[in-house]
């Protein structure tokens, strides 16, 4: 099955202990770049959460944005910094000599000076791994299931894409006589304007017929764009992994055989069938770019 490298997962997960939220986001890139939005204390998780990622993501840019709420009593203590408060209190004693103003006596007022007393919270979140990862779980199945979704939408404009571009190879292939007939055709009239009534040289003219014929033979890029066509829905009907540089590889040589086509077919249909071939090609190489 193909997948998208864009979407999107979220999940809540809450107990007694702590209460962790996660969405996580992804959008195309060429290599796996995973970037965690997250508190201090939670940095030593990364790795675990980062093999969990790849389990699931091969390649796009993904972002985790994480929260948690550390519900435990004991999370929270309160500091005093007594160095700082003798610090400020010798500072006013100064000052109010200086002054000649009443010194401040009170604790209060020491106490609501910045820092003096500090509210923390315990950095170790004991515990937290497991309700963690479940977090991160249930965010990747909701992330992986959009991507996947996405996915088959894609699936299904490729193979419209590579049916009508099949369709031009057959007209292709249908045409290539006629060219060579209607420039044996064009060569003779023109032998006999600049012969008269004289009769032209057959052997001649099937010479320059069969040298023309070969110049513009393009059946052998026919028939290797049929074997890419059948190789491109192989891969995207039977994708059990990342398929996207091996599609972008097959986009590439689509894209060379119609080039030379381009250059052999000398016929204005024939042309035409090119452009088409070629707009389709690079819908091709643009959807690709989404498929992990």
């Amino acid at each position: 099955m193909l997948k998208s490298m864009t979407g999107f997962g979220a999940a809540l997960r809450e107990d007694e202990s702590y209460k962790i939220s996660i969405e996580v986001k992804a959008v195309n890139q060429r290599f796996l770049e995973t970037s965690f939005h997250m508190v201090h204390p939670l940095y030593p998780y990364e790795d675990m959460m980062r093999r969990q990622i790849r389990d699931v993501v091969a390649r796009g840019k993904v972002d985790v944005f994480l929260t948690c709420e550390d519900k435990r009593p004991q999370s929270r203590s309160i500091r005093v910094d007594k160095d700082l408060a003798l610090a400020y209190h010798q500072a006013l004693d100064d000052l109010s000599d200086f002054l000649h103003l009443a010194r401040p006596d009170e604790i209060m007022d020491i106490a609501s000076y910045p820092d003096v007393i500090r509210m923390e919270e315990t950095q170790e979140l004991t515990g937290v791994e497991g309700p963690l990862r479940e977090a991160l779980s249930e965010a990747l199945r909701q992330f992986d299931a959009m991507r996947q979704a996405e996915g088959r939408h894609i699936e299904q404009d490729f193979l419209a894409r590579i049916d009508r571009l099949a369709a031009c190879v057959t007209r292709l292939r249908e045409l290539a006589p006629s060219i060579v007939a209607s420039y044996r055709q064009r060569l003779q009239e023109t032998i006999k304007e600049l012969l008269g009534s004289r009769e032209p040289d057959e052997t001649r003219l099937i010479q320059e017929t069969a040298i023309y014929a070969d110049k513009v033979n393009y059946t052998e890029e026919v028939v290797r764009l049929g074997s890419h066509f059948s190789q491109f829905r192989a891969i995207v009907s039977q994708a059990q992994g990342p398929v996207g540089r091996k599609l972008d590889f097959l986009i590439q040589e689509m894209n060379r055989e119609t080039n030379t086509i381009a250059s052999k077919a000398n016929c204005m249909e024939a042309a035409q069938l090119v452009v088409d071939m070629k707009s389709e090609i690079e819908k091709l190489r643009e959807q690709v770019q989404n498929i992990e």
